[in-house]
């Protein structure tokens, strides 16, 4: 708040009025009212008498803040949103650029007004533009010292959005550095940059990395939730969500293996015998595909560490050593055909 706002709001509170203010101070009614209307500042002998006739702070009474609370920041955005739409850019523009200097270390409040005037100067194609831009973009620079990750992340944003709206990639590129490497947002963007300077085969693979580890995320989110959902007993919830990963294997080229592998655990829970039967089938008929998504086209511009045969024949024999567990798999000891399975394939060998 100005000086004058805080004198009124204090003044208020102590149920004074101006004339009263103005006899304990020396001064006129009328200048205590220019003060409050901001129309004028007091004198800087006043201040300390003006203070303590209000029972407050000289910190508080100047609006002196070491950082401003969200709410406060809230309070901001919101009020410049509001002269956007009630005033001109310009009248706009000033008076966060004020707030600004008001409030000149307060990172989170000088990327937010920045971005909102940016976005609006865009959104409603503002007259002359272009003479806000480089004040818009050192308010976005300032915010990048910030010991905040988030604020560090959406200031390089902004301004990588901004140098690649003009087509300077090479420049949009710099700031793809203060974005964590495990940021897929980084990798993304990276991508982009790549399609955008003729780099055509490292956006290809970039992309596709992205769908890789996108699937594998999703997938862990899936079987994190199916495990929820055993444990609340809920069997349609988790059925559901099994098929939902075979769908999602299917979907992103993970090969059969992976696509049958899914229902094993609900099989297995439910004692469903035919179901575990059908899916311990596919699974070790299909174990000399488990990398078949490294010949996906899906994945063409990845390059996969190539699995040799002596790993494809113990993943095999593993898998033929569980399936025989005598406590996991007892409720499938009366089925010929399950016996037949897991003896028929124990001498298999894969080249």
């Amino acid at each position: 708040m100005q000086i004058g706002e805080v004198i009124r709001e204090y003044r208020k509170r102590k149920n004074m009025t101006q004339e009263e203010i103005a006899n304990y101070l020396g001064v006129t009614a009328p200048a205590v009212n220019k003060w409050e209307n901001g129309n004028s500042q007091p004198d800087i002998m006043l201040l300390a008498p003006i203070a303590r006739l209000l029972n407050i702070t000289l910190d508080t009474l100047l609006s002196f803040e070491e950082e401003l609370t969200a709410e406060e920041i809230n309070s901001f955005v919101y009020e410049i949103d509001t002269k956007l739409k009630d005033e001109t850019y310009e009248e706009a523009f000033q008076w966060a650029k004020g707030k600004i200097e008001q409030y000149p270390n307060c990172e989170q409040l000088i990327w937010q007004m920045a971005l909102i005037l940016d976005g609006w100067r865009l959104a409603k194609e503002i007259p002359d533009s272009e003479k806000y831009e480089s004040y818009i973009n050192d308010c976005y620079v300032r915010a990048l010292d910030s010991e905040d990750e988030n604020i560090r992340n959406r200031a390089a944003d902004s301004l990588f959005g901004f140098y690649s709206r003009k087509e300077q990639y090479e420049k949009a590129e710099e700031y793809l550095n203060y974005f964590s490497i495990q940021n897929p947002e980084r990798k993304r963007k990276q991508a982009f940059i790549y399609s955008k300077t003729n780099r055509v085969n490292e956006a290809y693979k970039a992309y596709e990395e992205l769908l890789f580890s996108g699937y594998q995320m999703m997938n862990m989110v899936f079987q994190s939730i199916y495990t929820l959902a055993m444990q609340d007993k809920d069997r349609e919830k988790a059925y559901i969500l099994v098929e939902k990963q075979r769908e999602l294997a299917n979907i992103f080229e993970m090969g059969e293996y992976h696509e049958a592998s899914c229902r094993l655990d609900f099989a297995t829970a439910e004692k469903d015998v035919e179901a575990t039967i059908e899916t311990v089938e596919r699974m070790l008929a299909s174990t000399d595909k488990i990398c078949d998504f490294t010949k996906a086209d899906l994945y063409e511009h990845m390059e996969f560490k190539k699995l040799e045969g002596k790993f494809i024949t113990e993943l095999h024999n593993n898998l033929l050593t569980h399936f025989r567990g005598e406590e996991t798999y007892s409720y499938m000891k009366k089925s010929k055909r399950w016996q037949e399975l897991v003896s028929s394939n124990s001498n298999l060998l894969i080249d």
